[in-house]
């Protein structure tokens, strides 16, 4: 590798170039690259990655099981998070990643109370409350460079509020729909449709858009107030796999079997939003999960956590004894 740029000093013709991960590689082929022949590869190269192998799939799982394991570690030591902040949630999942695998896939999520209404919470130097929610978003990524994306919230004493346990039905619902919109032939938006109209149902069940009926608020897109983010993403290499590929194969194209996706919905409802009731402000919550399309259906990698609020105060109370 170290002789590479020297050779292709040497080069003759056009080359290509996958461009921000090698400077010296880059340097040397300053006057045999274009812009427009490396977007071409970059396209090319997302695009090949849409879909998984055996072996991709088995770091997949991998990268989810270690996931696990570390949002189970979380869950053992929620009472030293109570005692310093955030910090103590991230360096625990950090070191399950580390320990298993070649680190996290992104920055973590450790987003408790109103911090989980910010979708990309990373400062995680804030307070943990008993009778507040945890929003945990994270991941481990193998040495081999694969990286799940699992987001839970839990109670973080344990026990989920009525109200917090309303909310996060409606997004354990949602999540539902979008999973089961996944199989071979769907189209890719279909399981974020499925998703956005169980929240606007709940959001009209609730009386928070006024007298507007379902499918008015989803021709306006007046949920997106409070769900703010598209359902899921590719996954693999990269946390947002595949982003360089085409709309028609991508966002716009069909599921396939063996490609690897999130299903994560979500509610949030800010601090200081005066358009809900006061005891919905500060309350954010987001379930999701790893889901591989398979020749009949889908198969949910992330599995090994629970999801339905039940299981996961009976997963919690085991887990602390």
């Amino acid at each position: 590798m170290r002789e590479l740029p020297g050779k292709l000093r040497q080069a003759t013709g056009p080359v290509r170039v996958v461009r921000g991960h090698d400077a010296g590689v880059e340097s040397a082929l300053t006057d045999k690259v274009t812009a427009e022949r490396d977007e071409e590869l970059r396209v090319v190269l997302s695009e090949a990655r849409l879909v998984k192998d055996e072996f991709e799939i088995a770091e997949l799982q991998k990268a989810c099981d270690s996931t696990a394991r570390g949002f189970e570690d979380v869950v053992r030591v929620l009472d030293r998070a109570e005692a310093t902040s955030e910090r103590y949630v991230e360096g625990t999942f950090f070191l399950r990643a580390r320990v298993e695998g070649n680190d996290v896939g992104y920055g973590s999520i450790c987003a408790a109370g109103p911090h989980a209404t910010t979708l990309h919470w990373v400062r995680n130097d804030g307070p943990v409350r008993p009778g507040e929610l945890l929003l945990l978003d994270a991941g481990v990524e193998t040495t081999e460079l694969y990286t799940a994306d699992v987001t839970r919230t839990l109670p973080v004493n344990g026990r989920f509020s009525g109200l917090q346990r309303r909310i996060y039905d409606a997004v354990y619902e949602a999540q539902e729909a979008g999973i089961a919109a996944v199989r071979p032939g769907a189209l890719f938006s279909d399981f974020h449709d499925g998703a956005q109209r169980v929240l606007a149902t709940r959001l009209v069940d609730w009386g928070l858009l006024g007298d507007l009926d379902v499918e008015k608020v989803l021709e306006l897109g007046l949920q997106r107030r409070w769900t703010l983010h598209g359902t899921g993403h590719m996954l693999g290499m990269d946390v947002h796999d595949c982003a360089a590929a085409r709309r028609e194969t991508y966002a716009a194209g069909t599921l396939e079997p063996g490609m690897c996706l999130t299903v994560e919905p979500g509610l949030y409802f800010q601090a200081d939003d005066l358009t809900v009731p006061e005891e919905y402000r500060g309350i954010g919550v987001r379930i999701e999960d790893d889901i591989l399309v398979t020749e009949d259906g889908n198969r949910n990698l992330s599995a090994a956590l629970p999801r339905r609020a039940d299981e996961v105060e009976a997963w919690m109370a085991r887990l602390r004894g």
